[in-house]
């Protein structure tokens, strides 16, 4: 069996934290680099849920996505919530590994594992890392469907076959425009609208979508938004990332078991459709 560090050094090479942006947390949380690793769960968010997940599959690795400590902490102590996960991982030998930003921009990406969720192909990075000769890094992704479509019907198709939540999608602009291109970010999306803009898409699918950007977004151009759950964007990256370190345990000899999270961390539990009147409208 690999030590840890030695699954920490793979997933460092697939995901290096040197391309994680500034304020970004990534890395190993907790873990014993000398620890022996049989199994490793991969999920979007480091909550206790997961973490208790990870305590019944017996595995001595979680690797998230979402940060822990995101802005830093003076205590790890039980009566706080992310603490409460430390204590749990730490007390059943379990380590913590995160890659978030640096995992957005690789090769492959978030981006490219929403787009392969969505039946998209893949043209080139939305935003390109400088740094990347090859040009294949950077922030989403360009793509395009099989066959032009519909916004609605492009609406519909991820609403389909993204992992389910309570939001579900929503939709800006004319749902009977054509959508030869699409944008897609994993994740909060709306600082790439300039990007996204310049790339002349005609659609524009990411999460966390605020009422402003998404506002001015429509306002400059026929640029059809489809909003989806920041969790249901980046799920895919789960079992894309799985997939790499089964890839990886094959070629080492190592027989780790893999496994992906299908608990749905997303924080939204329910949605209530509007019932009242348009304002000014008769009830």
């Amino acid at each position: 069996m690999p030590r840890l560090s030695e699954v920490i050094a793979a997933l460092d090479a697939l995901w290096p934290p040197a391309r994680a942006e500034q304020w970004d947390a990534v890395g190993t949380v907790c873990g014993d680099p000398d620890a022996e690793v049989r199994g490793v769960l991969f999920a979007v968010d480091p909550v206790q849920q997961i973490a208790d997940e990870a305590v019944e599959l017996g595995v001595q690795l979680v690797v998230a996505h979402h940060p822990l400590y995101l802005r830093g902490t003076t205590t790890v102590a039980a009566g706080h919530f992310k603490g409460r996960v430390v204590h749990t991982l730490i007390k059943n030998d379990i380590a913590l590994h995160v890659a978030h930003t640096n995992a957005d921009t690789a090769d492959p990406g978030v981006s490219d594992a929403l787009a392969a969720a969505l039946g998209l192909k893949v043209l080139r990075p939305l935003v390109p890392d400088p740094t990347d000769p090859s040009g294949r890094r950077g922030l989403g992704r360009i793509c395009e469907p099989e066959h032009p479509e519909t916004l609605a019907a492009f609406a519909e198709r991820a609403a389909r076959l993204l992992p389910a939540t309570a939001q579900g999608i929503r939709l800006a602009g004319d749902p009977d425009a054509p959508v030869r291109t699409v944008a897609v970010s994993g994740g909060s999306g709306d600082s790439l609208f300039d990007a996204v803009r310049a790339a002349g898409v005609d659609a524009f699918l990411t999460a966390d979508l605020r009422h402003h950007p998404a506002s001015e977004a429509t306002e400059r151009s026929p640029l059809g938004l489809v909003d989806a759950a920041h969790w249901a964007t980046e799920w895919p990256w789960c079992a894309q990332a799985a997939a790499q370190l089964d890839e990886i345990s094959d070629r080492h000899g190592w027989d780790l078991r893999v496994h992906v999270s299908s608990t749905v961390t997303d924080p939204w539990s329910s949605h209530t459709a509007s019932l009242s009147s348009s304002p000014g409208a008769p009830n």
